[in-house]
């Protein structure tokens, strides 16, 4: 990280100032107005504003809280442990990047002095602009969406270790640098920022953290829906399964705990999303369409895709 941008987050804030004054605890009222510890984002986000960051506060136990907005932690120095969910223990280290979700509960360990992270609170709606910017018929989109949705029931967080990552170094840099010095008009920026990272991110699924149980299904899971993406034409179950090296039961076992499809499904649900997209951008006529996603059965594809999005193929074209 650029030198002068660190030495700017490593200055010690009141509430540090106060812990290492003698107070024993976090001060609860900064984050909630509450019983519980849900940390409230309008307690620290200006109004009107969808993102804002904050440097964590080091020197002291952060008590297990969960939070009311989406929250991402980026590590610029040092490291930090946390425990997620109550059994995770994940040390970020210089570089990583944890995503939590409203579903997440999370403790943090004691930082020292050279402990750098920063912690973006991002409303929901923020990432609006970000995932439009992905491909829509997209089933990695739509999983990345699952992940960062308060109604996700399988996938609370996302670990990645993207320190030699080098976009997604310098596109966190800059999302930083405007965020702390509160330019006027960044907002687009930063949402187009945010989004440049989600591609970023998507690219890379071994930079997502194994060593934890949830993460390394989850990392699997990635490589297989990478695996749809760029196979759906003629893909299947068992070459998917000898491509991760994993028994095939394992990996259908996994699609449907973490999407609530299996194969078959997630096959079908690319070969239709390809098919639309190539009607809306394409000249191609039906039938080429239809046999380059790998049907050849014309009323199968049309009964199919009909089901999906509520109407014939010419009729989606013409819409």
């Amino acid at each position: 990280m650029q030198k002068d941008l660190l030495e700017e987050l490593r200055k010690i804030t009141e509430e540090e100032q106060a812990i290492l004054n003698g107070r024993q605890n976090v001060e609860k009222e900064r984050y909630t107005s509450g019983k519980n510890f849900v940390i409230d984002s309008r307690k620290l986000l200006r109004k009107g504003k969808l993102i804002e960051i904050r440097p964590h506060t080091r020197f002291v136990h952060f008590p297990r809280h969960s939070h009311n907005y989406v929250e991402m932690v980026y590590m610029c120095s040092g490291s930090t442990t946390h425990i997620i969910n109550d059994r995770e223990r994940i040390t970020l280290q210089e570089g990583d990047l944890l995503f939590l979700n409203q579903n997440a509960t999370q403790e943090i360990l004691p930082a020292g002095e050279n402990d750098i992270a920063v912690n973006f609170i991002i409303l929901p709606e923020f990432f609006d602009h970000a995932f439009s910017m992905l491909e829509k018929e997209n089933i990695l989109h739509d999983f990345l969406i699952s992940v960062l949705s308060q109604d996700s029931s399988h996938s609370s967080y996302l670990h990645f270790q993207a320190k030699e990552i080098l976009p997604v170094q310098n596109l966190l840099e800059n999302m930083i640098w405007t965020l702390l010095h509160k330019k006027a008009g960044t907002n687009t920026i930063n949402q187009t920022t945010m989004g440049l990272l989600f591609l970023n991110l998507s690219m890379f699924t071994d930079a997502i953290n194994q060593d934890e149980p949830d993460q390394y299904e989850q990392t699997l899971v990635f490589s297989v829906l990478k695996y749809i993406e760029t196979h759906y034409k003629n893909g299947s179950l068992t070459e998917a399964a000898e491509e991760m090296e994993q028994p095939a039961y394992y990996i259908s076992r996994l699609l449907k705990k973490y999407t609530d499809c299996n194969f078959k499904e997630l096959l079908q649900q690319r070969k239709l999303q390809q098919a639309a997209y190539l009607l809306s951008r394409t000249p191609l006529t039906v039938d080429a369409i239809m046999e380059h996603i790998g049907y050849n059965n014309s009323s199968y594809f049309h009964r199919k895709f009909r089901e999906k999005y509520g109407c014939s193929p010419r009729r989606y074209r013409e819409m």
